[in-house]
C-alpha cells in the first residue's frame, strides 16, 4: 500500500507539470520511478500503459473543443506508433545495466531541453498558416516515438515545440493533435512492451498508481498555471529531471559520492536564480503586472 501511494504522488507530480508546461509527464514520471529504484523498461512501460487512459481523456476533450485537425493526428500518429513499437521492444531486449545509462542520459538530454525553452528563451507563437505536411509529420513523429518509448516519455518535448516553430499550424490545434496522437503513441508502445516483457513482468500497481494520481491532478493544473510562473516551473522541473538521472547516471557508473553531486546542484541553483530574476524583472516592468503568469499552454 505504501508503494502503491508513491506511485500516486509520482503520477499526480506528473500530471500537474504536463498541465502546466503542456509537456513531460513522462519525463517526470519516469526520472521519478527510475530514481525509486524500478527498472528503466518497466518504469517505461508503466508510464505508457498509464498513459493510454490519460491521453485518451485529452484526446477526447480536445476533439470536443475543436482542437483537433485529424489529418494531422493520421500523419503523425501512424508513424509515432510505428517509432514507440519499435523503441518498447529494443528497450525490453536491452539488458538493464545496458538501458540505464542511455536512458538517464536522454532523460538529461530532455530536462537540459525544458530548461532551454521555459527559463532562457520566449517561445514565439505563430499565426495560423498552411497545414503541415507528411515530409515533416513523418519523420517528425518516428523519431518522437522512439525517443518517448524508450526515455519514458518525449512525445510533447519533441513533437510539439516542432510544429509550433514551424508556422504551419495554429497552436492550438498543434497541442490537441499532438494530445490525441499521444494515444496511439501510449497504446502502440505499451503493446511492444507487452511484446518483450509479457504480462507479469509488469507491476500494475505502478500503472494503477500514475493513472490514479493523473487522474487526481488534471483539474488542478489549470489552477496551477495561473498562480506559479512557467520560467520558475520549467527550472524546478528541469532541475529536478537533472539531479534525478545525474544520480542514476553517477549509480550507475559506480562513481557515485558526495562532490560528485556539486556540479550539478550548482546548475540547479543557477537555473533557478535566473528564472526568479527574470519573473521578477517582468514584474518591474509592468509595475507589478502578472505577465509572467501565461494563460495559455505552448508546447
Amino acid at each position: 500500500m505504501e508503494k502503491f501511494l508513491i506511485f500516486v504522488v509520482v503520477g499526480l507530480a506528473a500530471q500537474a507539470v504536463d498541465g502546466s508546461l503542456g509537456m513531460a509527464y513522462g519525463v517526470t514520471s519516469n526520472s521519478l520511478l527510475v530514481a525509486t529504484g524500478v527498472s528503466v523498461a518497466v518504469a517505461s512501460a508503466s508510464v505508457h500503459f498509464a498513459e493510454v487512459g490519460t491521453t485518451l481523456v485529452s484526446g477526447l476533450s480536445h476533439w470536443r473543443f475543436g482542437n483537433v485537425d485529424w489529418r494531422v493526428v493520421g500523419m503523425l500518429a501512424v508513424p509515432g506508433g510505428i517509432g514507440a513499437f519499435v523503441g518498447a521492444t529494443a528497450l525490453s531486449n536491452a539488458s538493464t545495466e545496458a538501458a540505464v545509462p542511455w536512458v538517464a542520459g536522454l532523460l538529461i538530454v530532455l530536462g537540459v531541453y525544458i530548461i532551454a525553452r521555459f527559463v532562457f528563451s520566449q517561445p514565439k507563437v505563430p499565426s495560423a498558416g498552411r497545414r503541415p505536411g507528411p515530409w515533416l509529420l513523418g519523420p517528425l513523429g518516428l523519431v518522437g516515438g522512439f525517443i518517448d518509448s524508450t526515455g519514458g516519455g518525449g512525445w510533447g518535448p519533441v513533437t510539439t515545440p516542432t510544429l509550433i516553430s514551424s508556422g504551419t499550424l495554429d497552436p492550438r490545434k498543434v497541442i490537441g493533435s499532438v494530445s490525441t496522437s499521444e494515444f496511439v503513441v501510449a497504446l502502440s508502445a505499451s503493446i511492444g512492451f507487452l511484446v518483450g516483457l509479457s504480462d507479469e513482468a509488469i507491476d500494475w500497481r505502478i500503472v494503477g498508481g500514475l493513472l490514479a494520481g493523473g487522474v487526481v491532478a488534471a483539474p488542478f493544473a489549470a489552477y496551477l498555471v495561473r498562480h506559479l510562473s512557467l520560467p520558475v516551473l520549467g527550472a524546478l522541473v528541469g532541475s529536478l529531471i537533472l539531479v534525478t538521472n545525474y544520480r542514476t547516471l553517477l549509480r550507475s557508473q559506480d562513481a557515485e559520492s558526495l562532490p560528485a553531486y556539486v556540479p550539478v546542484v550548482l546548475v540547479a541553483v543557477v537555473v533557478l536564480t535566473i528564472a526568479l530574476r527574470k519573473v521578477g524583472g517582468r514584474l518591474t516592468d509592468t509595475d507589478g503586472a502578472d505577465d509572467d503568469r501565461e494563460p495559455a499552454r505552448v508546447g
